[in-house]
């Protein structure tokens, strides 16, 4: 009796066991409670950016970003303090001096105390204009619809004066060299704004 009993339990839980594997191989379909996807609203009326500002230099004379107008310009976010902006600043010295004649603008923005940044530019020796402020500094980033995260942070703006594009970090001689490339193509008519804003992109 005690033995048949054990027999029909064990016959029993292979067959539940047999059941629930095959029930757990049938792919069960969840209800779907997703909201439906709706594209984003492009803003087709979007105008181009032209930054503008007047900014104290090292020296405390105010400087007007419209004096650098007709050159390509990239504005430099840095600090005294920012390891990776003193790093770039030998390499955008040697651009200043390669590409100066050729319609290419550095600007640097010290974002920092300006005694500092006078303190700092004895041995930096800079063959390019610095122009220092704090909130003043990094207002300029966000007028322009730029978030202003960290630095260094470079903003490339074409010789009109329209914003182009930005560069997050630290800016390498390969990044640059590609800079020139698209805005000699740019100033040639080889290719147009959209071009030479989806160009950077990759910055």
């Amino acid at each position: 009796m005690q033995r048949s009993f054990l027999i029909f339990a064990m016959a029993f839980i292979m067959l539940m066991a047999g059941a629930l594997f095959y029930a757990a191989r049938i792919p069960v379909q969840a209800p779907d409670t997703s909201i439906p996807m709706v594209p984003p609203v492009v803003d087709q009326t979007q105008q181009a950016v032209h930054p503008s500002f007047k900014l104290p230099d090292i020296e405390g004379n105010e400087r007007d970003f419209s004096e650098w107008s007709g050159k390509h310009r990239l504005l430099n976010f840095w600090a005294t303090w920012c390891a990776p902006c003193r790093r770039e600043i030998p390499l955008l010295k040697a651009f200043q001096d390669e590409h100066g004649d050729d319609g290419f603008q550095i600007i640097g923005i010290a974002v920092d105390f300006p005694e500092d940044v006078a303190r700092y530019a004895e041995s930096a020796e800079f063959n390019y204009p610095i122009l220092v402020g704090q909130e003043d500094a990094m207002a300029i980033a966000e007028s322009s619809g730029v978030d202003f995260i960290g630095m260094p942070f470079t903003m490339i703006v074409a010789s009109d004066g329209e914003l182009l594009n930005s560069h997050m970090g630290e800016i390498h001689e390969a990044d640059l060299e590609h800079i020139v490339r698209v805005l000699n193509m740019l100033d040639s008519g080889e290719i147009d704004k959209e071009s030479a804003r989806k160009g950077l992109d990759f910055l």
